[in-house]
């Protein structure tokens, strides 16, 4: 049986260790780094906050104006879960997401994976950017998350009427 004492006993220990909030630390760190190159790279498109989360996703989002338009963002995600940073494609509200999830659900995108809407989901597509990853190279890992971003927005702008 499934005890929340017994994980805040597991959680105080592995935070007396120091190895959580040294990481955490660094990648919430690399994650406002990485928001405001984008600001600054693409100053035509409005970069959102960071939402840090609750170690299930940090991410912020990424609108240009054509995805604007259509009440579309992409959200750049850090996947606690998957361990790894994500491009989703991510509407406005629940609306938005599931009328574009119709329009694209039957789409061969064999890059992406297109995500049956539900509760707790928040992405119509989502593109894995970058998994074992090395954060003391940031040069490198912002090269790639923003590379198969841009790679991203524009395939999926072609997609939409």
């Amino acid at each position: 049986m499934h005890s929340i004492l017994k994980d805040m006993e597991e959680f105080h220990e592995q935070l007396r260790k120091g190895s959580i909030q040294r990481a955490y630390g660094a990648l919430l760190s690399y994650m406002m780094g990485l928001r405001i190159h984008f600001r600054n790279k693409y100053p035509n498109a409005s970069v959102s906050a960071l939402y840090q989360g609750y170690m299930d996703m940090t991410y912020f989002a990424v609108s240009t104006p054509g995805l604007k338009q259509r009440d579309l963002k992409i959200a750049i995600v850090f996947n606690y879960e998957a361990f790894r940073f994500e491009a989703w494609l991510a509407g406005r509200n629940r609306k938005v997401r599931r009328q574009y999830w119709e329009m694209l659900k039957d789409r061969k995108l064999p890059e992406y994976r297109i995500v049956t809407p539900g509760k707790g989901v928040d992405s119509i597509i989502e593109h894995d950017l970058a998994r074992g990853f090395e954060l003391s190279d940031v040069e490198t890992l912002t090269k790639n998350i923003e590379k198969g971003t841009s790679t991203f927005i524009r395939n999926i702008e072609a997609l939409l009427p």
